[in-house]
């Protein structure tokens, strides 16, 4: 694997918002994979709303810091190692992603990760103005550093989308500098800095930086992304094609954006991919990217948010890669459907089910793949035909719980028939000698 300086060169994630002048239903719309070392279980976990008393400390991934007199409700999606998430969610519609971001400014010791930030944030946060606050707020007191790797270690800084159900907020760091633009129509940020001179927030000493460390001449000179970004590091994660590939689809699709369409571009690979099938060959330009390769992770959880009026919807796979998973429908209600922080086995055990699903298909045990996705993809359009189909009058917690527990059911027992009938069946992973490598040595320190 490259390294430079003790880090491992990683791609992670691509993460989108489509405000309601972009969407079909006037809706906001949030999606995010999650890219990350295909070992490395992904967790879906609900924390309820927590009162915590006067001077309690909270441990973070590395540091501990002062609790918040009150928490909000959250729901989860997380490395199973961490004590921070990807992305998630709260109780008031606030939705976050996070990325990695290579910059010029050196990496300080262990304090903050961005997956800490983001559940920082949504514990303590309404809306996404006020987590833009928040985020540099704690940055300044505590900055952040520490490695971010599973297996392998992997330091970077972040950037984050951060959307309620009227706006969005694009937040990008550098150490403790940041920049920060407000959202106008549809955005999507990669692994890359993405805002230049155009920002609406910006650390007060941002340009002064810049300018000291030569990276620009004067204020009329600044661009944010040119002067703090890292260009190798930048350059090798495929940032620019994922980003790109997402911006894109998104402006075509200004006015008539729906859930649908977070979804296919959330599956979408390289043409590249597409020709030659994703399961022979790594790609790390791809939005549904697949490890496998010198550089680049696999996307191992996949989430979209939709955000209306009267319901917040999420569409969750608990799963890896998502162009096999099924995306099901959840809703904050009252209910058993996934974990606490105190069940995290049971949640470990959902995506190991559907990471041996992923496993067979890589090894080409399952003897008719185009069948299990076609009989998938008619299950994911049943529900989301039938939640487009709900009234006002069904929006009842009781009907919305009886609506996720027959979708999670009957995509679990597709799962759990595919898998038991694949298990003994002979097959074998194609591919170049480094990919089949890579692929035996990944299912061995998986246990499968």
């Amino acid at each position: 694997m490259l390294e430079t300086h003790g880090r491992e060169l990683i791609a992670v994630c691509d993460t989108m918002v489509a405000l309601g002048n972009a969407t079909q239903d006037g809706s906001v719309i949030f999606a995010k994979n999650s890219d990350r070392q295909p070992n490395e279980p992904h967790l879906l976990i609900r924390i309820p709303r927590k009162r915590h008393p006067k001077g309690a400390q909270v441990k973070c991934t590395y540091i501990t810091i002062d609790q918040v007199e009150e928490t909000y409700a959250v729901l989860l999606l997380k490395p199973s190692w961490m004590w921070g998430a990807e992305m998630g969610a709260n109780e008031f519609g606030l939705n976050i992603g996070n990325e990695a971001v290579f910059t010029r400014v050196k990496q300080g010791p262990p304090s903050l990760l961005g997956m800490d930030l983001v559940r920082l944030a949504l514990e303590r946060c309404r809306t996404s103005l006020e987590a833009v606050h928040l985020i540099t707020d704690l940055l300044a007191k505590h900055g952040q550093g520490g490695n971010c790797g599973y297996e392998k270690r992997f330091y970077y800084h972040n950037s984050f989308l951060i959307a309620d159900r009227q706006s969005a907020w694009v937040l990008e760091t550098a150490g403790p500098f940041w920049a920060a633009k407000k959202v106008e129509d549809v955005y999507a940020i990669s692994n890359r800095l993405s805002i230049g001179s155009d920002f609406d927030l910006a650390h007060p000493e941002l340009i002064e930086y810049a300018i000291s460390r030569k990276w620009c001449r004067s204020e009329a000179d600044f661009h944010f992304a040119r002067c703090y970004s890292n260009q190798l590091f930048t350059y090798f994660s495929g940032a620019e094609n994922r980003e790109q590939a997402c911006t894109q689809r998104l402006k075509e699709r200004r006015g008539r954006i729906t859930v649908a369409t977070m979804l296919e571009i959330l599956r979408s690979h390289e043409p590249k991919l597409e020709r030659k099938g994703p399961f022979a060959e790594p790609s790390v330009r791809s939005v549904c990217m697949h490890a496998g390769g010198v550089v680049g992770d696999h996307t191992t959880g996949s989430y979209v948010a939709h955000l209306t009026e009267h319901l917040d919807t999420y569409w969750l796979t608990g799963a890896s890669t998502p162009c096999i998973s099924i995306f099901k429908p959840y809703w904050l209600t009252d209910n058993d459907i996934i974990w606490g922080e105190d069940q995290e086995e049971q949640a470990l055990q959902f995506w190991m089910l559907r990471e041996e699903l992923h496993r067979l298909v890589l090894q080409n045990k399952v003897e008719d793949l185009d069948a299990y996705l076609a009989e998938a993809a008619e299950l994911e359009r049943e529900f989301l035909d039938l939640v487009q189909a709900l009234s006002h009058e069904e929006l009842n917690p009781q009907q919305l719980n009886v609506i996720m527990k027959q979708a999670w059911h009957r995509e679990r027992e597709l799962v759990e028939t595919v898998v038991k009938r694949s298990r003994s069946n002979p097959g074998q992973i194609r591919g170049s000698l480094y990919f089949r490598h890579y692929w035996q040595q990944q299912n061995k320190r998986l246990g499968l």
